[in-house]
């Protein structure tokens, strides 16, 4: 049989006489068997997709992966993470400012590092430097104080409104929302306002109400009446009067058909409630009501 014949056979390309002749050999029945043998075989599905999957997550199981140790390094970014976090928290504890603040009817004593004292009156608030108070005595204020200051180099008290300057004196700063005001007892005493400095012998106050410097009376007293469970007034308008009452009794205070704006002179107790509210009530000719914790202070009419 020629070489070509089982190709051609295949291919059914063989001749009639060439077909003939592949018959006749040995080779034939064999290959006729095993056309018809394969003829019964099947060939099993076959999804494309999933052998791919398989593929590469076996690839994925075999790969090894290596992960490499650097003990000392890693030692190193520890100690440099340690060292960052020690000197932030040396900076920030030694330029931390100490801060001293009041509630509702509370006042608190406090003694500064040169000795000096300074009192706050309620709902106040002190902060000043500690490490930086032998280079520069400063505090801020919000609220009111009286100070006692040592004797030494400037001292200053910062507020919203102004600057107060002064060396070795007795002098009582209130710094309220729409309120400031500098009484000097003893010494002399150097007030900052809109960039102008007013000076301040002792007996005399400056005093600005929303925004415009008054008149100030001068004091009767040799430190601020509230040092005495006493809060005075001369001339103040009713509202900073009720705020203060709000500040030294912890109570609520609603208006209803008055004049907030009407000027005030007088003093109440700040530990008697009912003789505070009728010391503010009588001379404004105007009435009250007492509910729980919350005060009304109305007109004529009946609410």
């Amino acid at each position: 049989m020629q070489e070509n014949h089982l190709a051609k056979w295949l291919n059914n390309n063989l001749t009639e006489a060439e077909l003939a002749e592949f018959k006749k050999s040995d080779e034939y029945a064999s290959y006729e068997r095993i056309i018809d043998a394969s003829d019964q075989l099947k060939a099993p599905d076959f999804n494309a997709d999933e052998a791919l999957m398989a593929i590469k997550n076996q690839r994925t199981l075999q790969d090894t992966k290596v992960v490499q140790l650097h003990p000392f390094k890693k030692f190193i970014r520890i100690a440099a993470a340690a060292a960052v976090i020690i000197f932030g928290s040396y900076f920030y504890l030694n330029n931390l400012d100490e801060n001293i603040v009041t509630e509702y009817a509370e006042n608190k004593e406090v003694v500064l590092p040169d000795n000096s004292k300074v009192r706050l009156n309620a709902d106040s608030e002190l902060s000043y430097s500690e490490r930086k108070w032998s280079k520069e005595r400063n505090v801020e204020l919000k609220g009111e104080a009286f100070f006692k200051v040592a004797k030494g180099k400037r001292f200053t008290v910062a507020t919203d409104a102004g600057k107060v300057a002064v060396l070795g004196t007795q002098f009582n700063v209130e710094n309220r929302e729409g309120f400031f005001e500098v009484t000097c007892f003893e010494g002399l005493v150097s007030v900052t306002f809109n960039g102008k400095e007013t000076k301040l012998p002792a007996g005399t106050s400056f005093i600005v109400i929303d925004g415009k410097i008054t008149e100030a009376p001068a004091p009767q007293t040799q430190q601020p009446s509230w040092l005495n469970n006493e809060s005075t007034f001369k001339s103040v308008p009713l509202k900073y009067v009720l705020a203060e009452l709000e500040r030294q009794h912890n109570i609520t205070v609603e208006t209803q058909d008055i004049d907030t704006e009407q000027l005030f002179t007088g003093t109440f107790s700040n530990t008697d409630r009912d003789i505070a509210l009728k010391s503010i009530s009588a001379p404004s000719q105007i009435k009250f009501k007492f509910e729980g914790s919350k005060v009304l202070f109305y007109g004529d009419k009946n609410p």
